[in-house]
């Protein structure tokens, strides 16, 4: 089972308030789309984005950007020609990815991820005092669906809320709501809770 996007809109994650809202609302209005950017990624995986006006999700918004690779989250390394290793991302200025050895077809299309999900969680860099760098919020396709987690003429949910809605009915009925011991996967050093 799959929980990352219920989590990451309930009140308690570290996605920006502002884009938790606009996006809740997007979703109650049943306009809330989520687009896999085939391309997007350095890493080369496919990145879901939602698609949320004034982000980087809007094509001339990202083409604004300055193409900037300073954290380097999801940088690669390889071995340069004196053997030293060093570090590219195809998201970097083309000038500077080409000199060390990357090919001009793997930034076609290439974003710079780390800056955006930085500014996903309000720690957004500012280059000098001018530009802001803008948020790309990454969701899963459930996203539509993450309404059900919302109590009746509730605007935001808690991550109890997601727990509660999916924990099986069974476990509710008979009174398992709560962990009372050490599941079978947990390492030993957590205790037994059984004494609660």
């Amino acid at each position: 089972m799959q929980v990352g996007t219920a989590f990451a809109f309930c009140e308690e994650s570290g996605l920006k308030n502002s884009y938790k809202r606009a996006l809740l609302e997007k979703v109650r209005l049943g306009t809330a789309r989520v687009f896999t950017d085939p391309v997007a990624s350095s890493t080369s995986f496919p990145f879901k984005v939602a698609e949320l006006e004034g982000s980087l999700s809007e094509d001339q918004l990202y083409a604004a950007r300055p193409r900037i690779c300073d954290l380097g989250y999801l940088r690669e390394a390889y071995r340069t020609p004196s053997g030293a290793v060093d570090y590219r991302c195809s998201a970097e200025p083309v000038t500077t990815y080409l000199p060390k050895g990357g090919k001009l077809e793997n930034t076609a299309g290439k974003k710079c991820l780390c800056n955006a999900l930085m500014a996903n969680i309000g720690h957004p860099q500012v280059r000098n005092g001018k530009y802001t760098e803008m948020a790309l919020i990454t969701s899963g396709n459930d996203l539509t669906g993450i309404t059900r987690f919302l109590q009746p003429g509730a605007s935001t949910y808690s991550a109890a809320d997601v727990v509660a809605r999916l924990r099986p009915a069974s476990a509710l009925a008979s009174g398992q709501a709560e962990m009372t011991t050490r599941p079978p996967w947990a390492p030993p050093c957590v205790r037994d809770l059984s004494h609660r």
